[in-house]
């Protein structure tokens, strides 16, 4: 059995690591952040090569791909920190699609997949509003929670923005001001593919601070040796390495799953971004201790990736929220 990515998949994975590096190097990155901005024309590349709606049916100016080609995609724009509204609409264009009336997928998901009508989505909180990411130049926001939704043009919503201490994404609290249309249907399976895809982004964070770290070990001496001769630095490495490839395998079977055994997907994407969560914490903390005081510094990249994986471990369900989820589904629940 082959377990590899087709010729096709690769072919994405290929485009889409070079174009990202050549389009978001550090330094471009960093200017975006500290000016608290996204470049349009980025966005706009990545629609144009029709990656915002690669999961989209095709009748809705969709590539009619799946949840893999997703995958690859978000683990790339999580390697190189991408700073665009990417995840946000895709979290709209999954609900809309698995969701959605055919009415609201006939009117948003065309904008979405073109990206000239993006779209957001988030978990609402009682009395808290919801923390929803690229609110504040979204088209239609969906508004989640207790087994439904309700779908906002954005003009219906108040609209607060808020810093996090990611700052490669822009964030706001969104309250209804307006009247909305109830979801067709649960979004359940639109969510658990919203895990997938923020497990996927994860991995590829995890993937780029293991990667920074060991060349850092390697080219960084202490008594004439490379403090990756250490057994303190090279076991954290490994560990790093564990603790990814953990990440990546759950959340490519979460992906597989999805289109081809999609009664395995909620205990996939579960047990994936529970993972991913705490590889994203664990593999940037010690990614930090590798770094030293240098990576402590505001002037070092590696706080930038730390930071996005903290609030994405966050994001649509905690590792202990799915951790409980996978314990309920897998029948363990009353045991625990």
């Amino acid at each position: 059995m082959n377990f590899d990515f087709t010729d096709d998949q690769q072919a994405i994975k290929r485009t889409a690591k070079d174009l990202l590096a050549q389009r978001f190097k550090p330094d471009v990155v960093r200017e975006l952040v500290e000016a608290g901005r996204y470049e349009d024309s980025h966005f706009a590349e990545l629609a144009e090569l029709g990656w915002a709606g690669i999961f989209l049916d095709e009748d809705q100016g969709g590539q009619g791909l799946g949840t893999v080609e997703l995958a690859i995609l978000m683990e790339e724009l999580g390697y190189s920190l991408a700073p665009v509204p990417f995840l946000s609409n895709a979290a709209a264009g999954l609900v809309l699609q698995h969701a959605g009336s055919d009415e609201q997928r006939s009117r948003w998901l065309p904008g979405i997949a073109s990206g000239q009508a993006r779209g957001t989505a988030g978990l609402a909180r009682d009395g808290e509003g919801a923390l929803v990411a690229d609110a504040d130049s979204a088209a239609v926001i969906v508004l989640l929670g207790d087994g439904g939704g309700t779908v906002y043009e954005a003009s219906a919503c108040e609209i607060d923005p808020v810093e996090t201490i990611d700052a490669t994404r822009r964030y706001a609290r969104v309250r209804p001001a307006g009247d909305g249309e109830a979801l067709a249907s649960d979004p359940a399976p639109a969510l658990d593919r919203i895990a997938t895809a923020l497990a996927a982004e994860l991995t590829g964070i995890c993937q780029r601070t293991m990667e920074m770290s060991v060349s850092y070990a390697r080219d960084r001496k202490q008594f004439d040796r490379p403090i990756g001769a250490y057994q303190a630095v090279s076991h954290r490495c490994a560990d790093m390495l564990r603790e990814v490839e953990s990440a990546r395998s759950t959340t490519l079977w979460a992906a597989w799953a999805a289109e081809a055994e999609p009664e395995t997907l909620p205990l996939a994407a579960a047990m994936a971004k529970a993972l991913a969560s705490d590889a994203g914490w664990n593999v940037t903390s010690s990614a930090l201790q590798v770094h030293g005081g240098v990576g402590f510094t505001w002037e070092h990249d590696l706080h930038f990736f730390f930071k996005r994986a903290k609030v994405d471990g966050a994001l649509f369900g905690s590792a202990r929220e799915h951790r409980e989820r996978v314990a309920e589904l897998s029948g363990l629940g009353a045991a625990l």
